[in-house]
């Protein structure tokens, strides 16, 4: 790696802490260890204070830019982000309903230049992600709209009960709210064999606190998740602040773009490149 790169790096990322450039090195090791234990066990991993902590106010000003440039629409979802079949048994999870009004600004809305960019396309950067997530490598999404977006979560919303359409996301809160905006999540809740619809309906009844991790989040932090397979949501935000967050998609294999239904739903638009596509599941879980 070039020096230009590297200076680069250490300007975002608190390399001290977290040797992006030395993984084979004893106290890189001892990070992507760590995380793998983690998601093993836990389905979740943070690593505090990744992006140094003196560009936090940065952060936060890039995402006050970008906010005003989210699609904003407010629908009545499910955990699965499906439509209810007529057929699906009166006591399935899909049929319990929540109102989503969190909103989404695209990649091609984010500058190249913003830090979260900078990070989003830095080869360390998804050398470590894939170190953490055990995989042999991973692409930047092909789809222009979803590989790297910004959530913007404003007052009075949240994220509701849902499962992740991706095995596992990479997030970093960039700006906390004043109240509320509290992730929580069900590690393991759900597997590629069972859906287990017993628990989530549990879950989503009130009836199963004791599965349920919360996780406070400082600006800066890396969040790294298995959110195929754990049920998760963000708490209503209190306040006047909106909770901004960075979403980093990856995927295991080159090109894949969305299919048209979700970018749709949350960019409010698709491209060419959509209509073109076609989605590939790697499992049969609902999505």
């Amino acid at each position: 790696m070039g020096t230009v790169e590297a200076t680069s790096l250490d300007q975002v990322v608190n390399t001290d802490r977290y040797p992006l450039l030395d993984l084979a090195g004893p106290a890189g090791r001892a990070v992507v260890d760590r995380a793998r234990r983690e998601l093993a066990t836990l389905g979740c991993t943070v690593l505090r204070d990744f992006v140094r902590p003196e560009l936090r106010a940065a952060l936060r000003r890039e995402g006050a830019a970008l906010a005003p440039l989210a699609h904003v629409d407010v629908e009545t979802v499910n955990v699965y982000n499906i439509a209810v079949a007529d057929d699906l048994p009166v006591d399935h999870p899909a049929r319990t309903p929540f109102e989503r009004g969190n909103a989404f600004v695209a990649r091609d809305r984010i500058p190249t230049s913003a830090l979260i960019s900078r990070l989003y396309t830095h080869q360390a950067f998804q050398r470590f992600l894939a170190a953490c997530f055990e995989l042999p490598t991973l692409y930047e999404l092909a789809d222009p709209l979803s590989g790297l977006v910004l959530n913007v979560v404003p007052p009075g919303r949240g994220h509701p009960w849902h499962f992740d359409t991706n095995e596992f996301t990479v997030s970093m809160l960039t700006q906390a709210p004043q109240g509320g905006g509290l992730f929580a999540y069900c590690p393991h809740l759900r597997s590629v064999a069972d859906e287990n619809f017993d628990q989530v309906r549990a879950v989503l009844a009130g009836r199963a606190e004791h599965l349920v991790r919360r996780l406070p989040l400082t600006p800066g932090d890396l969040q790294l998740f298995l959110g195929r397979y754990a049920l998760h949501r963000v708490s209503p935000v209190r306040g006047p602040g909106a909770r901004h967050s960075a979403i980093f998609a990856y995927s295991q294999r080159p090109g894949v773009v969305g299919s048209v239904a979700r970018p749709r739903q949350l960019f409010g638009r698709v491209l060419p490149v959509h209509h073109a596509a076609e989605a590939v599941r790697g499992d049969r879980l609902l999505d």
